[in-house]
């Protein structure tokens, strides 16, 4: 979902009087909807109240004191033991002893507190660096003959940090294609710096991955010289580490894809990084590893995403791409939240209701009004049926996903198995994207007739 589908889903899920539970890998998403999260962690679910900054905070407090406790237990029993070696061999005190040995055994045992993150890595620092990197005059950008933008201006220089905002479809992701190269300008003049070295993350880019390839293949390919430690230990940063590092893409996550993806930007020096939706695939503890290296990236930043938290913690400045144009957007996130309310109240379909109430023809108000609770029935009933057959394609992919879980189905005996599930695994997946559209075009419809039928009423 985009930040846009995602802004109306939370404003909805507020109102939603019923009881929810989800789960979420954004944080401002889940602070504006939940008031618990449940921590699952080391085969134990521990719940806290509030949202996910609160959650945060308890549990930092919560593993300070375990910390506390472990250590002051670590001292308890270091002082048990120096007392047992010294006295349980002496007759006059081996009661004693013995008692300690007992009390020791009974003692249980505190864990320390462990936060590590499995990810740790920082883009590469570019060898050479021009200024500007990049500058867009005066462009026209589209697919073949149909134009997206125009009069488009954007000059790119090093430290810029920007985050691309706008409507779903209004050409965020045809600028960055443009920019990096995938799409030509239909007119206008696109020069590129001398030493421009262009990072480009975009979803299908996971798709593009050597499906044969491992990860370790993948990084020795962009450095054959390189010595084969120095690689492994560069993706163990993306935690692809032992095994994992020698497993072909074919049986990688979405997530784990994404992640070399990302590795692959990182290790090639750039210094203009396009990112288009990076932290889609993304757990928590990954968003997270990706801010703090945005954040120490010296070149230039151009970033779509959803992700409030990594826009608000990575960018300095907004582009806004609507009605053709890409502007400056003298604003923060809350600014654009409104800007975008405003937005479709002025794309909504225009009510036929007449502006003078008093003129009001009732009875032709009253018709109107029926005429259109027909026309919201049939609408109604093909979201409930969207609805029921993403849920039996998402039943059916988790069946598909709990085989593929298994690993006797990755024996060679049964690779003609594994390769009809991979297959089904994918056509599910597109069927149930194109599920997920169609729904949400489906409620967005019901609701903007809802909202006409009550100004009716």
């Amino acid at each position: 979902m985009d930040l846009d589908a995602i802004l109306w889903l939370e404003d909805w899920l507020k109102s939603y009087p019923g009881t929810l539970l989800l789960i979420s890998h954004d944080r401002d998403f889940l602070d504006a909807v939940v008031d618990h999260i449940a921590h699952v962690e080391q085969r134990k679910i521990t719940l806290y109240r509030g949202g996910y900054s609160a959650f945060e905070r308890a549990r930092a407090e919560r593993l300070a004191q375990q910390q506390q406790a472990y250590e002051k237990q670590q001292v308890q029993r270091a002082h048990m033991e120096k007392y047992i070696a010294r006295f349980k061999a002496q007759a006059t005190k081996a009661r004693q002893a013995q008692s300690r040995i007992k009390a020791l055994e009974r003692m249980e045992e505190l864990s320390a507190a462990h936060v590590d993150s499995p990810f740790n890595f920082v883009f590469r620092e570019s060898d050479k660096i021009s200024s500007p990197l990049l500058d867009l005059s005066d462009a026209r950008l589209g697919y073949g003959d149909k134009t997206i933008l125009e009069k488009v201006k954007l000059q790119l220089t090093p430290g810029a940090r920007i985050g691309l905002l706008g409507p779903n479809g209004a050409g965020k992701s045809t600028l960055i294609k443009n920019l990096a190269g995938e799409l030509e300008p239909q007119s206008g003049r696109l020069v590129r710096g001398e030493n421009l070295t262009v990072g480009y993350f975009a979803q299908h880019q996971l798709d593009s991955l050597d499906a044969k390839a491992t990860p370790l293949l993948h990084l020795q390919r962009l450095a054959p010289t390189e010595r084969e430690q120095t690689l492994r230990d560069f993706l163990g940063g993306f935690d692809f580490r032992g095994a994992r590092l020698d497993e072909p893409v074919l049986n990688f996550s979405g997530g784990e894809k994404a992640r070399l993806a990302l590795a692959l930007i990182a290790w090639e020096k750039p210094n203009l990084l396009l990112l288009d939706e990076p932290t889609n695939h993304l757990d928590l503890e990954m968003r997270l590893a990706l801010t703090m290296a945005l954040q120490e990236f010296g070149g230039a930043v151009l970033v779509v995403s959803h992700d409030r938290h990594l826009l608000k913690s990575t960018t300095d400045d907004f582009l806004l791409v609507a009605d053709g144009r890409v502007q400056e957007f003298d604003g923060d996130l809350d600014d654009y939240t409104r800007w975008l309310a405003d937005y479709r109240l002025r794309n909504a379909p225009v009510s036929n209701t007449p502006v003078n109430a008093d003129k009001t023809d009732k009875k032709a108000q009253r018709q109107q009004a029926a005429a259109l609770r027909q026309q919201l029935a049939p609408h109604k009933r093909e979201a409930d049926k969207l609805e029921r057959d993403l849920g039996l394609v998402n039943e059916k992919l988790a069946k598909v996903e709990e085989a593929l879980a298994d690993s006797t189905n990755y024996e060679a005996a049964n690779k003609d198995k594994l390769r009809d599930l991979l297959a089904e695994q994918a056509k599910l997946k597109v069927r149930e994207s194109e599920l997920e559209d169609a729904w949400m075009h489906a409620l967005e419809l019901l609701e903007s007739m809802q909202a006409e039928l009550e100004a009716l009423s």
